[in-house]
Order: C-alpha cells, then sequence, then structure tokens
C-alpha cells in the first residue's frame, strides 16, 4: 500500500474514465448490437454523457457514438446498421474538464492487418507518461483518453506478435485501474487489472457469452452470471469458448469500495457480494454507530434508499418517502461542473411536505464529496417545515483523491479533508451528522481486505505518479 502524501501529483485536467462497458459474443447472430443497446440501458447509471457501439463482422468494425443518454444516441435506424456477431458497448460520464465529443468510445484503431474497438473503464497513473514518450517517438494521437494508449500499443506489438502476446506486451506497460472490453479478428476479449479496482464479469446466453461491468445486465440481454473476471485476467473468447491468461498473479486485490457504497446498481453482484445486501448492512450498522432520536428516516433517492431501509430496519423508525425524484435527471456526482450539480438538484427532487413537516428528519446519503448538494437537500426539507434534520452518511468521509476512475482527483474539492464533522455539519445546515466507520463499511461489505478504501484513508494500492518519477516507477 502506498499513503498519500501532498508530493503525489496526478493530471488535474485529465479525463477520468468511471464508465460502464459492455461486450457481446454470439456467433452467426448479426443482429446483437440491439442487445447490447439494452444492456448499456441497464448500464446507464455508470455515465450520462456518452454512449457508444462497435460491431465487429468478420473482423471489420463499424461503429456509432455520439454525446448523449444511450436512447438519445440510438435509434433503429442505426441499430440495423451495426450489424456483427461480435459487438462492445460503452457509456461515459464526463469530468469538469472534459466534454469533448471526441472522447466518446469505443474507440476503433486501424492497423495494418485489421481493426481494434476498444472501451475501457477506469484511469491509467501513468497514461500520459507514456502518451508523451510515444509521441516523442512521432505517434500521433486522436484523442486525450487512456483507452487510445492501450489501443495504440497493442496495434503497434500486432506488427510482431499473435493478438494474445500482443495484448499481454502492452500490460506490462501500463499502470493503473483498468476494466476493458476489446474486439479484433474473431475474438472478443476482457481485461481486468491486477488489483481487480474496477469491476468485469461474464456471463453465459444460449448463443455466446457476455461481458458486463456489472452482471444488472445480465437478465436484459438473456444471461447467467459465470464469475467474475479475476484481477489480473486476461479472457480471450473465440469459437464460442473462453480462454484465460493471469497476467499478474502477485498484486493483492483492492476491488473499489465506493461500487459498493455508490455507483454499482443494487442488484448487481462485484466479486461474489451482492451491492444491495452490502448497501443494507452499511445502514445497519450505520444505526448502530449514530443513533438519534427521529419520527422518521428518509433517503437522498436512489443510491441512499437501500442504506436509509437498512438503517431503519435497525433503529426501528419507520422509513418513509421525503422526496419525489425526477426520474429524467441524471446524477447529481457526476455532473461536470458544480453549477451544474446546484441545480440539477432542484430539478431532481422535489419535498414530500406533508411527510415532513413538523418531524424530526434521519435522513440517509449514500456519500458526501462535497457537500454543496447537501446544503440544498437541507435547505428544502428546512423550508417544507422539518422539525429537526439529522443527516446520516452511509459511508466513511470521503478525504482523499482517487487516481483510479472517480472524480474526485482534487483533494481541496473534498469537504471532508479540509473540514471536521462538526464544520460540515455547520456548513450544510444539518442538526446533526455522522458517517459510518471505515470498520462498519468493511464488515458490510464483508470482503475481508480484497478492497480499496483509498479515498477514505489514502492507502492506494498503486502508487500515484509523482512529479519524479519515470512510468517503470524509479526514480528519475
Amino acid at each position: 500500500m502506498y499513503e498519500f502524501s501532498d508530493s503525489m501529483i496526478y493530471e488535474q485536467d485529465k479525463p477520468r474514465d468511471e464508465c460502464g462497458v459492455i461486450g457481446m459474443y454470439a456467433p452467426e447472430k448479426y443482429d446483437i448490437a440491439r442487445s447490447v443497446y439494452f444492456g448499456l440501458h441497464a448500464l446507464q447509471h455508470r455515465g450520462q454523457d456518452s454512449a457508444g457501439i462497435a460491431a465487429n463482422l468478420d473482423g471489420k468494425i463499424n461503429y456509432y457514438k455520439e454525446k448523449g443518454l444511450v436512447q438519445e444516441v440510438f435509434n433503429d435506424e442505426i441499430i440495423e446498421r451495426l450489424k456483427g456477431d461480435i459487438v462492445i458497448g460503452h457509456v461515459r460520464y464526463p469530468t469538469k474538464n472534459d466534454t469533448q465529443a471526441i472522447n466518446a468510445m469505443p474507440l476503433v484503431v486501424y492497423y495494418k492487418g485489421g481493426a481494434i474497438a476498444i472501451a475501457h473503464n477506469g484511469s491509467l497513473v501513468n497514461g500520459d507518461l507514456i502518451r508523451d514518450e510515444m509521441q516523442e517517438k512521432g505517434f500521433i494521437f486522436q484523442t486525450n483518453v487512456d483507452s487510445e494508449i492501450v489501443a495504440v500499443l497493442i496495434a503497434q506489438n500486432l506488427k510482431n506478435h499473435p493478438v494474445e502476446d500482443a495484448i499481454l506486451k502492452a500490460l506490462e506497460i501500463v499502470k493503473g485501474a483498468y476494466a476493458i472490453v476489446m474486439t479484433t479478428e474473431q475474438k472478443l476479449i476482457g481485461i481486468r487489472d491486477p488489483h481487480g479496482i474496477r469491476p468485469l464479469c461474464i456471463g453465459k446466453t444460449k448463443e455466446g457469452f457476455v461481458l458486463s461491468s456489472e452482471s444488472c445486465t445480465f437478465s436484459l440481454v438473456g444471461a447467467k452470471l459465470i464469475r467474475d473476471v479475476a484481477p489480473g485476467e486476461m479472457v480471450v473468447i473465440e469459437n464460442n469458448e473462453i480462454r484465460s491468461y493471469k497476467f499478474d498473479k502477485t498484486a493483492k486485490q483492492a476491488g473499489c469500495s465506493f461500487e459498493y457504497a455508490y455507483i454499482a446498481r443494487p442488484d448487481s453482484d462485484i466479486d461474489k457480494r451482492n451491492v444491495y445486501m452490502a448497501r443494507s448492512l452499511c445502514g445497519n450498522i450505520l444505526a448502530k454507530e449514530s443513533h438519534v432520536d427521529a419520527d422518521i428516516v428518509i433517503s437522498v433517492p436512489d443510491s441512499g434508499t437501500v442504506a436509509a431501509i437498512g438503517f431503519a430496519e435497525e433503529s426501528k423508525i419507520p422509513y418513509g418517502e421525503g422526496f419525489i425524484k425526477n426520474r429524467y435527471i441524471g446524477r447529481t456526482f457526476i455532473q461536470p461542473n458544480q453549477r451544474m450539480r446546484e441545480l440539477t438538484v432542484k430539478l431532481k427532487l422535489n419535498v414530500i411536505r406533508d411527510n415532513v413537516k413538523g418531524r424530526r428528519i434521519i435522513m440517509v446519503d449514500d456519500s458526501l464529496v462535497r457537500g454543496t448538494t447537501s446544503i440544498s437537500i437541507i435547505k428544502m426539507l428546512r423550508e417544507a417545515g422539518a422539525k429537526e434534520v439529522h443527516l446520516r452518511i452511509a459511508s466513511p468521509p470521503v478525504k482523499l483523491p482517487c487516481f483510479f476512475g472517480i472524480d474526485t482527483s482534487n483533494k481541496d474539492e473534498l469537504v471532508a479533508s479540509t473540514k471536521s464533522v462538526d464544520e460540515i455539519c455547520e456548513m450544510i445546515g444539518a442538526d446533526s451528522l455522522a458517517y459510518l466507520s471505515i470498520e462498519g463499511m468493511k464488515q458490510a461489505i464483508n470482503l475481508g481486505e480484497t478492497l480499496c478504501f483509498a479515498c477514505f484513508d489514502g492507502k492506494y494500492p498503486i502508487e500515484p505518479i509523482s512529479d519524479n518519477r519515470e512510468p517503470n516507477g524509479e526514480e528519475s
């Protein structure tokens, strides 16, 4: 593990890719783009800025991608054009410094023998250093996403190596968090980083196989969960069979704990742990750790709802709805700037006045990152007549930046990094504030020491690149 220090730097303007990826393999079923389209709907919570699909038909790749929600980007005519029996898809969210359409995925790279389509979830800690070195050698990049670095490295290696070896050689160079689905030749390929920071799982259909960021896609596309792609594993699907390649057996597993707190859908299983059950137990334990007398428990929908129900069950305080959510408004955490986040809160939630007026409220949310959303929500409850508002957070304080794909790269934006719990409570206007402890979160997720809690405790599974290090991690 690597402890956080202020000497660690990260490219603040660099795009971060906490996204959703899916890939389907169904020999001689050339209309599976529609199934991938439905699968992307199930992953829409992972990214709402752009969507794309790439279809492989006998090694030739046709693709379409654009900014917008899945249902806005695609229509029947576009889907019908994407013929292929190997199809991959991607949904992406933007960071505050990256809303360019050119960075939408899947990314398609052409080489002398064919083409590669790649969709990537995660972030490379040495990506910019690799890019700089390659540009010095004359390589030209069209985007500023890490996926292109991986694709170009693979394409370069294909001159002298078969596909599997070309990919494995590229993986020797890159460091960071990544769950990748890609297609080239007659293969669907899935790759998960050595620590398993980003999730990726395998499903089986009647016709073939599915790879997906989350298992919640499988019921939509007619698949059953087989297993997770293991940390440091590449799976190659060809001839209706799966071949497994372990490219790093030494790294300690460190899956992202924030997947269970916020990112993943509750009906997904990640590394054999159901997200709903983990989130519910977070609420149970939070109630034990931070009891307060109140009349009703409400949630900040939707990601706080499961923990709120768990809190109510443990505390014996009735659960009720405090807000009606506009289902057509996206997640506020992944809006590209603060002004948009604040406006979106007002569009997104409307208080049920008769449920909160004159009552002591416990409001449960999944996390508190910047704090400005909580200010707006608590103000709305006060204006609706709430007598007291006690905020309970079903995860620990987010104190430190994530370098592996979550858009929290600037420590100064994280309210818990500069303020105490009491100071935050005063800032947001709550009567009391309490967070779930790290030990409580570990107990709830129940995966032992196989998780990354770096944004909470500063113990990073991979050392972020600092200003005096080369891509291989050695002093310059």
